[in-house]
Parts: C-alpha cells; structure tokens; sequence
C-alpha cells in the first residue's frame, strides 16, 4: 500500500514537472529587445542595464542628472556584442510630470521600438524612524504583461551608502546578520528572471526563503514553484522564528543601551 501511494505521489509530481512549461510565460529573448531602465545611470539600474546589453538588448536609460546618464552611456557601450546596438539617454525626473515622462517614453519607442522590458529602479532608500519621517516621503495577463518584483539584499550601490548615513542603529546591526551584495551579482539575477517572467525574483538562500513565505496571494510562475512553495512553507516559518528572535534581542539591546544612556545623561 506504501509502494502504491509512493508511485501515485513520485507520478504526480512528474505530471506537474512535465505539465509545467505549458502554463509558464514565453521567456524574453533580449537580443534586439528594448529595456527601458529608470535610475539606469548607478547602481542596481546600471547593472541590470548592462547585463541586458551583453545579451544584445536595445537600452533606453532614463534618469535626472544628464552627467551621470552619459557616463553611464560609455561603459555600457563597452559590452556591445554587435555594431547595430543602441543606447540611449533621457535626462527626467519620474517623479515629477507624468506627461513628460509619457513623452520622452514615446520617443524613445519612436526611436527603439515598443518597450520589451521595463525596470524602474528610479529612487532610493530613507532610513529612519517612523515617527520621524514627514508624510511627503510616502509615495501602480491580458495584454501579455508580466511583472517581475525584486527583493534585492543589501547591495553596493550609491544609495546603500546614503541610506547608512540616516540608518538607526537597531537596523544597521540586523543589516549586518547578512553580507553585502555585488550590483553585478544582483542585476545578473533579476534580469534572468525578468526574462522568464518569474513573478519574484531573489538573492541567496535568504532571500528565496523570504519571498516563499511572504508570497500569500501572489501568482506562481509554474506549478513546481507552487509547489516547492507549499512544501517548503513550515520548515522556512521554523527557520524564520530563529531569525526574528535574534532581531528581536538586537533591539532589545539597542533599546536598553538607549534608556541607559538616557539616565547617564540626566545624572551628569
């Protein structure tokens, strides 16, 4: 009876596995496609800009400061595989006028064609408390649109080093339970995805594990996700009350590190 509910089990998981591909997106062939990156002149945009580029993608970079997005411009030339690639810079800011940004995105699609790819990685972190921050800093299948959301880690970028200029201590020794990521690393990942059109996309053992048990109501790219999902759920939730109660005693200690120093304060 074992044998006979171990075969059924092993059967039916290979019916999945062979059922799979049917229901999992068309991959994105990058060469001669048009990416369009936002924040595409540093950081995580710069490399996911480049990693398209090497595939034989058209990229569209789009950011503020003109300097910069040029700069930008020259070092991805450098990773043409072909002499009809193109790289074009727009100076805008995404977060101001939308009709701007809807014109200057029809002229890049006058000038590239339609829009293959679009990674907005305009913007960046503002640590701090909660209390502290100002309400201004609170900033959305039919048509063949996929969307691949990113959880990328703590990486090397201009914006981590501005984000740990205002980072509390209680965050800054969390952030330091985990290694620092390389741009390079973290764009290779999310373009692979992206391509795939893998709802999320993660780094590392961490990462995956987060976005398993944070996936609630979000769509699964192919049934063997939805089901490593279902299977591996209870084992990350254990793993991830060990985490919580080590972040928890990080700001246990930061909290009375803070109230005795409050009292030292007050007696001298």
């Amino acid at each position: 009876m074992l044998l006979l509910a171990a075969a059924f089990l092993v059967a039916f998981v290979l019916l999945l596995y062979m059922v799979s591909p049917l229901i999992s997106p068309k991959p994105l062939a990058l060469p001669g496609a048009h990416v369009v990156v936002t924040g595409g002149s540093s950081g995580i945009g710069k490399c996911i800009a480049i990693e398209c580029y090497k595939q034989g993608a058209f990229i569209t970079l789009v950011a503020r400061n003109e300097d910069k997005l040029l700069q930008a411009k020259k070092e991805i030339e450098k990773h043409s595989i072909n002499d009809k690639q193109v790289v074009l810079c727009i100076s805008v800011d995404v977060c101001q006028d939308y009709n701007q940004v809807e014109n200057v995105i029809k002229q890049a699609q006058e000038k590239l064609g339609p829009v293959d790819m679009l990674v907005n990685c305009a913007g960046m972190s503002l640590s701090g408390k909660f209390e502290d921050l100002e309400v201004s800093t609170f900033e959305v299948k039919p048509y063949n649109v996929y969307v691949t959301v990113a959880y990328p880690p703590d990486t090397d970028t201009p914006g981590l080093a501005e984000e740990n200029k205002t980072k509390p201590l209680e965050t800054r020794l969390i952030s330091e339970t985990s290694s620092v990521c390389k741009p390079e690393q973290v764009a290779k990942q999310i373009v692979k995805d992206a391509i795939q059109g893998n709802f999320n996309s993660s780094i590392g053992s961490d990462g995956y594990m987060l976005s398993a048990l944070t996936c609630g109501m979000a769509p699964v790219t192919s049934i063997t996700e939805g089901l490593q999902q279902v299977v591996t759920m209870g084992l990350f939730r254990t793993i991830a009350l060990f985490y919580l109660g080590s972040f928890d005693s990080i700001v246990r200690r930061c909290m009375m590190q803070k109230e005795k120093s409050e009292i030292t304060d007050k007696t001298a």
